[in-house]
């Protein structure tokens, strides 16, 4: 049976606008970094996607090494547009990256106009695409000179192959540089893809700045701290802490670590919330980013994650609090 998009599909979620630009995001955005490539079942990718649109889910996000195997990731996501998507393309926006190692010689990574091109032009032939919505510089690289870079992004976008550029994991002194290149060339920088979470709040120190002063939107990755901002993440440690059969890193056990985790969940609990809703809400938060990126191995945590939009805002004394218990407690990947 013929995929046909929910009716109501656009009462769940929040949009705001990306910077100064006329586009606006979803608050929640799904990204295919994993579970979305070659290594698993089309079907279960395809339903991930199709709830995520049906719940308001506009914004898909790929990068051209996203699987595994690299690439994969936007072949399934070609498979699921062309299947799915494609009466509904004005509807979505689509991004993918380039930058890191794709293939071998000395043009398939880093920022050259060679690379970026040319990577560009292999994503849109994976995905069935004419053109990305947005098309970002995955990683800043430091032997091209950023104007060659900035450069590539603008043609892109004069070939009609992307309509948007972005960056992603830039600083904040070359974010400011690279906005001001790019406006100058009339390709204004619409959003930056830092990776920000409770755990992790470097953005805070200057690049948020250098954002709110060029004009610049943000969706963050990793907010729930690949996976730590969980209640799946808190079992586990609590497990291995009574088994003593580690698979996460020993200083992730200490027992005043997982208290401080448990402190977390009830709080957001106290709120109406599962730890994983409170720190997308966080992250949301005014002051925070313009939109997340949420990850996904199966439908339910779609669902369960769109539900942190629309929550009551945060007070200045539960901020605080938040503060409190997450003093000292370390972003330790798993």
């Amino acid at each position: 049976m013929p995929y046909q998009a929910d009716e109501q599909r656009y009462t769940q979620m929040e949009y705001r606008r990306s910077g100064r630009s006329g586009l606006k995001l979803p608050a929640i955005a799904l990204g295919l970094w994993q579970n979305f490539g070659g290594n698993k079942p089309l079907e279960d990718s395809r339903a991930m996607i199709r709830k995520s649109f049906d719940l308001g889910v506009t914004h898909f996000d790929l990068a051209n090494n996203y699987g595994p195997p690299a690439g994969s990731a936007e072949e399934t996501f070609g498979q699921v547009y062309s299947k799915d998507l494609k009466p509904y393309r004005d509807e979505l926006l689509i991004s993918t990256k380039a930058g890191y190692y794709m293939w071998p010689g000395p043009y398939g990574e880093w920022g050259s106009r060679k690379n970026l091109l040319a990577s560009l032009d292999q994503s849109l032939q994976r995905m069935g695409l004419d053109y990305v919505d947005i098309f970002y510089h995955h990683r800043p690289d430091p032997d091209t000179p950023i104007e060659e870079s900035m450069s590539a992004l603008a043609q892109a976008v004069r070939q009609g192959k992307a309509l948007y550029v972005g960056l992603s994991n830039y600083g904040p002194e070359d974010t400011r540089k690279a906005a001001e290149i790019l406006r100058e060339m009339g390709t204004p920088l619409l959003v930056h893809q830092p990776n920000y979470s409770m755990l992790n709040r470097w953005i805070e120190d200057g690049l948020q700045d250098v954002l709110e002063e060029q004009g610049v939107g943000s969706i963050a990755f990793c907010p729930l701290g690949r996976g730590q901002l969980t209640g799946k993440y808190i079992d586990k440690l609590e497990a291995e802490m009574k088994s003593g059969v580690l698979t996460v890193k020993p200083e992730a056990i200490a027992p005043e670590r997982v208290e401080k985790f448990r402190q977390l969940e009830a709080f957001a609990k106290g709120r109406g919330q599962s730890l994983a809703q409170m720190a997308l809400s966080w992250a949301l938060r005014d002051g925070g980013v313009t939109s997340v990126l949420i990850g996904a191995s199966r439908v339910s945590q779609i669902e369960e994650n769109v539900q942190a939009v629309g929550q009551a805002p945060f007070t200045q004394d539960e901020l605080k609090s938040i503060d409190a218990i997450l003093q000292d407690i370390g972003d330790i990947p798993w």
